[in-house]
């Protein structure tokens, strides 16, 4: 059974190593994957790298409309020069969030589960949770973009009488 670790384990802190062979146990790794991001809701839930849940090789789980599709090998090839500040969270750094500038549109090229590789532009949020789960497979968090970056730092303290999020700025 699965579960999502939680900094600062080190596990979150390991470069992954390429997968070399594309096997029914890492297809079931990934379906597990999906299955443990589905319990979260969005915009947490919508993706998950194998580092946060203890694995050292180079995959992960992103949520693609209603869909999630498996990403094996990831790499960034380009990226555009718009960029974008995101409000960004991590399930494996829970009610904490931060200000993140990425790239809006990006080119990838991975493999899916069957072993073909897919080369594509992505744009949006796509594009955003991509970046996202290839720093985790390099041993980064969003946390340390925020930091570099200069950028502000939020705490979920709950829900206003509507049931609207409520974040209040921290200072670490």
């Amino acid at each position: 059974m699965l579960s999502v670790i939680k900094a600062p384990d080190a596990k979150l802190r390991v470069k992954t190593k390429p997968v070399k062979k594309i096997n029914q146990t890492l297809k079931d790794t990934l379906k597990e994957m999906v299955k443990l991001t589905k319990t979260f809701k969005d915009p947490e839930g919508v993706g998950l790298a194998a580092t946060q849940v203890g694995l050292s090789e180079s995959f992960f789980v992103a949520k693609n409309g209603e869909e999630f599709m498996p990403v094996i090998n990831p790499k960034i090839i380009s990226m555009g020069k718009r960029t974008k500040l995101y409000f960004e969270g991590c399930l494996s750094v829970p009610n904490m969030w931060g200000e993140v500038r990425r790239s809006t549109s990006i080119k990838v090229s991975y493999q899916d589960n069957t072993g073909k590789t897919v080369t594509i532009p992505l744009k949006g949020v796509l594009a955003w949770i991509f970046q996202h789960e290839v720093d985790h497979l390099n041993g980064v968090l969003f946390s340390d973009r925020v930091l570099e970056q200069k950028g502000k730092f939020y705490k979920f303290t709950g829900k206003d009488k509507v049931g609207t999020d409520v974040y209040q700025e921290v200072t670490l």
